[in-house]
Parts: structure tokens; C-alpha cells; sequence
């Protein structure tokens, strides 16, 4: 991103807008999100996958178990988080709370998109005053409810979108254009697997591999299942070869 000399006055606050209606602290939110792993979700019928790019820093030495990209919230919620690892954490522990406060009070769960709307709220809070900074995280969110199956985006803005297929963290582009290629409504449970392992793929750098990623599922009735590394490679050795490509890998 780049910044005229004019500009540098406006990035020092959250609270100062520029002239030209930016919030410059906002941006740098954003992209530490892009400088992040590469997450992924696609909905099929009667749950919702999500997958992560764990960047196990040392696989040699490192408990790939303590590096964990996806978090169970509730019965029928979890995410994948790209972006500050410390951010997101707080980010899962807050909307954990959240969904326990709503169980206990309506004897209910919470409904995916009002826990979503929840966390983007709070989010934006730290949009808004002086001594903070924003979240340097992003959230796919994927569970289901009476309303059915639902995944979610929510950005460092506050803003959330929903999906049937998304991709978020560092080199999303490609993810994003082979789920517009290739997603189909009515997916069953491998089908969706496979697609978003097969986009997690498209986004890797040159020289990446799919031994480090994470996996799960959020079914109905049946809540969060975490796949091992083991089925999680029987899943990669059903893929179609990789097409080959010209793609710089990200610096």
C-alpha cells in the first residue's frame, strides 16, 4: 500500500479519518490478515468444511497439536482464523462466552449468523477510539441452525459477509477462483472436502505442500468433527493432478 507524504498524519489514530475517507489502521488490519495463512470453507449438504494452513514453524521440533487454525465454539459453530494468532484467540474466547451467556439465558444455541454479528460488532468497537487498535485477524465462520447451514466471513472492519464457499488469509485469489469454477450446490460431505483442499492447493506457494493442514467438519446433528493428519492425506491423494502454473510465490 502505498501512502503520499500528505497522507502520513492520517495513520497515526484510529480515529482520524483521511480526506479521502479511509482509515489507514483499518488497512494495516487487513493486510496482516492477507500476510496470514490461507483458510478456506465450503457448505454442502448438511454441514460446512473448513480447512487451514497450519505453517508449522519447525515441524521437526513443534507440537503441531499447540498451532491450532480451527476452533470448536459451540455444539453446532466452529472457525478458521487467518491473521494474528494472538487476535484470534481472543477473538474464539470471546465468542465462546458469548455463545454459553446465549445457552444459558434462552436454553437454546446461539444462531450462526448472531453469534457472527456479535463478534463483528465488537470488532468494530475497536474501529471507533483513541488507544486501541483494530483486530488483525479475519474469521470463517461455518455452523448450522433452524435456518439451516451458514458460513460467514467476518473482517477486521466489523463488516461479515456470508458465503457458500470462501477463502480468506494470504493468497486467497486463486482459492476464490477455483470455488467459482467448480462449486456446486448440493455437494456431499467428500465432495466439499476434497474442493476445499483442492483450492487450499491453488493457494499455496511454490514448493507447498498439504501436509501441514487442518481439517473439519461441522455436520447437522452431529456437530464438530476433526479429521486426523492420516485422513486428511487419504483425502489429498484423491485430488486431481495440480495444473501446472506460472504463479510467483508470495514474498
Amino acid at each position: 500500500m502505498e501512502m503520499q507524504p500528505g497522507q502520513m498524519a492520517y495513520d497515526r489514530a484510529i480515529t482520524v479519518f483521511s480526506p479521502d475517507g479511509r482509515l489507514f489502521q483499518v488497512e494495516y488490519a487487513r493486510e496482516a490478515v492477507r500476510r496470514g495463512a490461507t483458510t478456506a470453507g465450503v457448505v454442502y449438504n448438511g454441514g460446512v468444511a473448513l480447512i487451514a494452513d497450519r505453517r508449522i514453524p519447525n515441524p521437526k521440533l513443534a507440537e503441531a497439536a499447540s498451532l491450532e487454525k480451527i476452533h470448536q465454539i459451540d455444539e453446532n459453530i466452529a472457525c478458521a482464523t487467518a491473521g494474528l494468532v494472538a487476535d484470534a484467540r481472543v477473538l474464539v474466547d470471546y465468542a465462546r462466552l458469548a455463545a454459553q451467556v446465549n445457552r444459558v439465558t434462552y436454553s437454546e444455541p446461539m444462531s450462526v449468523e448472531l453469534l457472527v454479528r456479535r463478534i463483528c460488532d465488537y470488532k468494530q468497537q475497536y474501529t471507533q477510539f483513541g488507544g486501541v487498535r483494530p483486530f488483525g485477524t479475519a474469521l470463517l465462520v461455518g455452523g448450522y441452525d433452524d435456518s439451516g447451514v451458514r458460513l460467514f466471513e467476518t473482517e477486521p472492519s466489523g463488516s461479515l459477509t456470508s458465503f457458500k464457499a470462501d477463502s480468506t488469509g494470504g493468497n486467497k485469489g486463486p482459492v476464490m477462483d477455483l470455488f467459482e469454477q467448480k462449486y456446486r450446490p448440493g455437494l456431499d460431505r467428500d465432495a466439499a472436502i476434497l474442493l476445499a483442499l483442492e483450492g487450499l492447493r491453488a493457494g499455496l506457494d511454490e514448493g507447498g505442500s498439504l501436509t501441514q493442514v487442518e481439517v473439519c467438519t461441522v455436520d447437522v446433528g452431529k456437530g464438530m468433527t476433526r479429521l486426523s493428519p492420516d485422513e486428511v492425506q487419504k483425502f489429498a491423494a484423491r485430488l486431481p493432478p495440480a495444473p501446472s502454473s506460472t504463479r510467483a510465490s508470495r514474498p
